[in-house]
């Protein structure tokens, strides 16, 4: 592995932690506040490191209404997405030099961390693919356990003393889906986008975030390849 390739996948990851510490200091104060013990709660962050999927496994929990199969199928479903992230970032990834096992390629993926090696990769070297991800992935998981720990043991006293502070929090996540969009618009034609988007906003209106986001993935693949069979198309006329 090369380390200067590995920690310019560090430096990469800042974006990433930036959007990542606010929302998993809420994760962390939401927890305790169910009455979660608070080393169960960075448990959660280590070993599921999934986001939203946390925010409703502490929530049905708490309700204590839901069966552990029950909940274990929610959360299967709400993650589905990432069957159709593991092959699109291994073929964005290419060519590579590929030394670890695709299990350590899965293991710290996640939506922006996706995202952001899509929109990347392609200023890598063939060599230094691999130990810059892994530099991305390590970035954006320290920051996810780093801020649900800070969640769980300071949070309560920082957003009681700061309204600023709490306001803040609400808005930097979806801050950083933007910017990783803008940064893939570079890559995507501008027809895939709006199509994918239309599909995703209005499947929204109606179907609960996760089938929408499935929907949208969907309907991205398939514009993709319309696009790509149109294109060859026009250029053999």
């Amino acid at each position: 592995m090369s380390f200067p390739a590995f920690l310019k996948g560090l430096r990469d990851s800042l974006s990433i932690a930036i959007g990542y510490v606010p929302v998993a200091i809420s994760f962390g104060l939401a927890a305790v506040t169910l009455d979660l013990h608070p080393y169960w709660a960075i448990a959660f962050s280590v070993f599921m490191y999934a986001g939203a999927s946390q925010f409703v496994l502490i929530s049905l929990l708490a309700q204590a209404q839901s069966s552990w199969w029950v909940i274990a199928a929610i959360l299967v479903v709400m993650n589905i997405r990432h069957l159709f992230y593991g092959p699109a970032l291994w073929n964005a990834a290419q060519p590579i030099h590929r030394r670890q096992s695709f299990f350590w390629w899965s293991l710290g993926l996640t939506d922006e961390v996706f995202a952001t090696a899509i929109s990347r990769f392609r200023y890598q070297t063939t060599e230094l693919k691999e130990s810059w991800y892994f530099g991305l992935q390590v970035g954006a998981y320290s920051a996810w356990v780093g801020g649900t720990a800070l969640g769980v043991f300071f949070a309560a006293d920082w957003l009681g003393e700061s309204l600023w502070l709490d306001k803040t929090l609400s808005f930097v996540f979806p801050a950083l889906f933007f910017a990783l969009l803008l940064d893939l618009t570079m890559n995507i034609p501008k027809s895939v986008l709006v199509a994918t988007l239309i599909i995703t906003v209005l499947a929204v209106m109606w179907l609960p975030a996760y089938v929408a986001i499935i929907l949208g993935m969907i309907a991205g693949a398939v514009s993709k390849a319309l696009y790509d069979r149109w294109g060859n198309a026009k250029e053999c006329l």
